[in-house]
């Protein structure tokens, strides 16, 4: 049934023929005045919530690394829940896209001094149109009853769609990376890093809420959503964090480890050299510790890890690289994980590491299964190749491996992630289900040295020792290595673009955290409620419309 609508004034204004007064007074006529008016006034709210909304994602930049003012995390959300209040969902969509633009340019500005301003600036909008999705579902189900917490639920889903999607996605710039010093953190026991940026995002959603309760003058409702804002935050003080070794059948319950940083001629892309100088440097170090344990002032480790790229040529094709591998083992006497190069098939690359026995030579290995597009291998290659020119720099692709990072090197069952690996969930889930008892995480941050991204990699490290229990060994080219014990906490860390080498004795642990178990489940559970709820603000807008 068709419900006929009386015409508005304004519609029988303009329907109705001008007296001869009107013709000759055209600014008397109100109802084009005011339109032109509300447009104006439409204009000047959409900038200034434009603006706004920039200056909440510049601050949520400001609690990332290096920085680490963890609260801006909540306000930036409070924020941008306030800016996707009371607006259409074409307003909320803009909205999120001015929070996250500014947000992405300082926050990935590492690309811009390393791989080149052409990949920065076209990564950071595409990343930013997440945000958009974001804020169009933020502006639809602020309608609904309990929308704090369907907020919540949609940061989750938008950090679970731009983790994955497209190309394996790009799960830099998570909330939870924000709060590896915060009271959230512990949460990653639970949940993992999803369940830290839901509480992370509820907690800025109440304390939004609160906001608009204290312009009701309802006062008294708005300090309880303060109370909540706060406890949601409190929560994770009492989740225990365990860091004791376990002795198994898998082995002892401690492993004394040895980090060995070589360090590399120069940062940025080039940052290899000439061939084998890299690998030169980890051979000197290595033997540089080999005779302080012959001196007996150092003690002898069980196990040596070298950084991803220690060597840019594989050991199997060039026997001098075999070689200087062979001698620095042979002279600590323990086996050692090495980062190399090897080939593949197709005139490709393996980005690999390789367990050296002192004895046996070479043996087991772990290719790296994550790779990173636009960094190590070029999709779409004919045409990015034309746009990004830095890309050209990338002649051959690298191959993907495809088993866990689960390796035997000496007393330690470890499990490994190469390098950006370690910021996706489903490589290290699979490092721990498959008995991984500490974590490895070998890296190259050379092309970044500069710059705020080996502070972020080594951040989301940490949350990733306290998400599964396990202490997290990092062996990176030029820095940063560093040890982190299993609550997260920094047990040594080394400097940038120097050459050093640090010892630990490492926790071994079996027991998996209820993180462990649940793997994606509370993600996709979170994201599942959020999209139900944007489905239900959909249908009921429909229906409210329709009468």
């Amino acid at each position: 049934m068709v419900v006929p609508v009386e015409p508005s004034a304004d519609q029988s204004a303009e329907s109705a023929e001008p007296s001869a007064s009107t013709a000759t007074r055209p600014e008397a006529d109100p109802p084009r005045v005011g339109r032109l008016r509300r447009i104006a006034g439409a204009a000047r709210a959409n900038a200034a919530r434009t603006g706004l909304a920039a200056a909440a994602g510049l601050a949520l930049t400001l609690a990332f690394p290096p920085y680490g003012v963890w609260p801006l995390s909540v306000l930036a959300v409070t924020a941008l829940s306030l800016l996707t209040r009371g607006v259409t969902w074409r307003q909320g969509a803009w909205t999120g896209f001015a929070f996250a633009l500014p947000f992405f340019l300082w926050l990935l500005y590492w690309l811009n001094g390393s791989i080149g301003a052409d990949a920065w600036l076209v990564l950071s909008p595409v990343e930013a149109l997440y945000f958009a999705l974001l804020g169009a579902a933020l502006a639809v189900v602020g309608r609904l009853p309990w929308w704090p917490l369907w907020t919540a639920c949609l940061w989750v889903g938008q950090e679970a769609l731009r983790g994955r999607w497209p190309l394996g996605g790009f799960p830099w710039g998570r909330l939870s990376l924000t709060s590896a010093d915060s009271p959230f953190a512990p949460l990653a026991a639970i949940g993992g890093q999803p369940l830290v940026g839901f509480a992370v995002a509820l907690s800025g959603a109440l304390l939004a809420a609160a906001v608009l309760t204290t312009r009701r003058a309802r006062v008294g409702w708005a300090a309880v959503l303060v109370v909540a804002a706060v406890a949601v935050g409190a929560v994770g003080r009492f989740v225990p964090l365990p860091t004791a070794g376990q002795s198994s059948s898998a082995g002892p319950a401690y492993a004394r480890i040895a980090i060995v940083q070589g360090n590399v001629p120069h940062a940025g892309m080039d940052f290899l050299g000439r061939p084998m100088q890299v690998l030169d440097n980890h051979v000197r170090e290595t033997e540089k510790l080999a005779a302080e344990v012959a001196a007996g002032r150092v003690a002898k480790p069980d196990l040596v890890v070298w950084p991803e790229n220690a060597s840019d040529l594989d050991p199997y094709s060039y026997p001098e690289v075999y070689s200087a591998m062979d001698t620095a083992v042979r002279a600590i006497g323990v086996p050692v994980l090495i980062g190399t190069l090897t080939d593949a098939p197709g005139g490709r690359y393996y980005n690999e590491s390789i367990v050296w026995d002192p004895t046996t030579g070479p043996g087991a290995h772990y290719a790296k299964q994550h790779l990173v597009p636009l960094g190590e291998y070029v999709p779409f290659r004919s045409v990015l190749t034309r746009f990004v020119t830095a890309l050209r720099r990338i002649p051959v692709d690298f191959a993907p491996g495809h088993t866990p990072g689960v390796l035997k090197v000496g007393p330690a069952v470890i499990g490994e992630a190469i390098c950006f690996e370690v910021a996706y969930d489903d490589v290290i889930g699979s490092a721990v289900d498959k008995g991984g008892r500490v974590l490895v995480v070998p890296t190259n941050n050379a092309t970044y040295e500069r710059t705020d991204q080996p502070e972020q990699q080594f951040t989301i490290s940490r949350l990733r020792a306290m998400e599964t229990g396990r202490a997290v060994v990092i062996s990176a080219t030029s820095g940063i290595s560093g040890f982190i014990a299993p609550d997260g906490k920094v047990v040594a860390k080394t400097k940038l673009a120097t050459a050093a080498t640090v010892e630990e004795r490492v926790p071994l642990r079996d027991q998996r955290t209820l993180a462990d178990r649940l793997g994606a489940g509370p993600e996709w559970f979170l994201t599942g409620l959020g999209v139900l709820a944007w489905g239900a603000a959909m249908l009921r807008t429909r229906r409210r419309a329709r009468s």
